[in-house]
């Protein structure tokens, strides 16, 4: 993960960057900015994965940089780094995922850094938006409720949906987790990467492996990535099924 240190104290910033250099995974953007105006232009040319970002500062403040990056689209992750434990509140409001007071300590540098590798609030509504409520098109992640928290899935991992009443299921490389997304909402979002077989069903494209019709006249779909895991093919799917596969 790349960290740009933003800080107007040459001492600060320098232990800064000595204590990100003492952890595994990360790395210091060069050069650091020393206000507010520099920070939003290493930002937009360095594109760092995590800022950390002190508040008062000539110029425009921190909370005022943090400001500026919810505007956008997919901005860094922020750790406010301040001497002034009073604006913790607003920190927040501008979706901080981090807030330190200096003297920093290392290990709670290396939990927020941590903390930060997640997506953040905006971050996270931008991949996980549907795609009526955007422009930009279909999502690349799906996000579920899990006992982890908020568990993001990359598209490219779901290897089909399955409606049962009130949920869908999806099935990912990893498990499952359950949805509350309608499977048509579902299909009319990614119908270019997932076909129907059944009422209650979608499979990935991609993952198709063989058709395969059992003693007894049923079809059964077999998917790569799924241990010869079958799934039914209604009939009035066969035929649509048989059509994509010979066009893949």
């Amino acid at each position: 993960m790349n960290v740009l240190i933003v800080d107007d104290e040459p001492l600060a910033r320098e232990r800064l960057s000595r204590l990100v250099g003492d952890l595994d995974g990360y790395r210091v953007l060069e050069p650091a900015a020393s206000n507010g105006e520099e920070a939003l232009s290493l930002i937009d040319n360095l594109k760092p994965d995590i800022v950390l970002l002190d508040i008062r500062m000539p110029g425009l403040d921190g909370l005022q940089v943090a400001a500026r990056l919810c505007e956008r689209d997919t901005p860094p992750a922020v750790i406010f780094c301040t001497a002034h434990d009073e604006f913790a509140v607003d920190a927040f409001q501008v979706s901080a995922v981090g807030y330190l007071v200096k003297p920093v300590r290392p290990e709670s540098l290396a939990e927020a850094l941590q903390k930060a590798e997640r997506p953040n609030r905006i971050q996270l509504a931008a991949l996980t938006r549907p795609a009526a409520n955007t422009g930009s098109g279909p999502r690349t992640h799906i996000s579920a409720r899990t006992r982890k928290g908020i568990e993001l899935i990359p598209l490219g991992q779901v290897l089909y949906f399955i409606a049962d009443h009130k949920y869908v299921t999806l099935r990912h490389e990893g498990g499952e987790v359950l949805l509350d997304e309608p499977l048509k909402a579902l299909e009319d979002e990614f119908g270019d990467r997932f076909v129907r077989i059944h009422r209650n069903a979608l499979v990935a494209r991609e993952r198709i492996e063989r058709l395969q019709r059992t003693p007894l006249g049923h079809f059964q779909l077999y998917l790569k990535g799924m241990n010869d895991e079958a799934l039914t093919v209604s009939r009035r799917h066969v035929a649509g099924v048989r059509k994509l596969m010979h066009n893949l």
